[in-house]
């Protein structure tokens, strides 16, 4: 049941109470373990996912073969590759559970037959896309110039439901600095 789906899109504009099973029966609850891929990279996306409780990690493969973190999707959060899931090309990127995670998804045949259903949906669910997108763009872009320290602590401001629960690595990672850079800095501040 998507017990935090529905509250959330409640926010962003008005849901019939007549269509809130409809929605609801749209999605299945997946859980997944700390590690557990959702999309490779090179596959499509064929599915749109909700996260309900955990943080979903979004990573590229460099050429060397090292995962860099692009970003992490906590609760309340839409996540998928949206250029492949919209033009059902190979994804570039990976989406793999940080933590124990669970997410609701919806496969995008399903989601268009949701929308000829509810047409008014669409406008609701890419609102939220949209803003989640903007909202990435602003926490990366406020890394920008920063020192690896400094970078680390607005972590910590920003994104501390995310700190809690993900791994050193992938927190490095996603900051641009080395574990042992990260480790050095911890405790630094303690």
């Amino acid at each position: 049941m998507p017990a935090l789906l529905l509250p959330y899109l409640d926010r962003v504009g008005f849901i019939p109470e007549v269509d809130r099973a409809v929605i609801a029966a749209a999605w299945q609850v997946r859980s997944l373990k700390e590690g557990e891929t959702l999309l490779t990279a090179g596959a499509v996306c064929h599915e749109l996912y909700f996260v309900q409780e955990g943080v979903l990690r979004i990573q590229v493969q460099q050429a060397s073969g090292k995962e860099v973190t692009h970003f992490f999707m906590a609760e309340n959060r839409f996540c998928t590759i949206l250029h492949s899931f919209t033009h059902q090309i190979p994804a570039a990127e990976s989406i793999q559970a940080a933590c124990v995670t669970q997410v609701l998804a919806i496969s995008r045949t399903n989601l268009e037959a949701l929308y000829h259903q509810l047409p008014y949906l669409r406008n609701l669910i890419m609102e939220s896309i949209q803003q989640g997108l903007l909202d990435k763009i602003r926490l990366r872009n406020s890394y920008l110039g920063q020192d690896s320290a400094a970078r680390y602590h607005q972590f910590l401001r920003c994104q501390p439901e995310v700190a809690r629960r993900v791994s050193l690595s992938d927190v490095a990672s996603y900051l641009g600095i080395t574990q042992q850079s990260l480790s050095r800095i911890r405790r630094a501040s303690n």
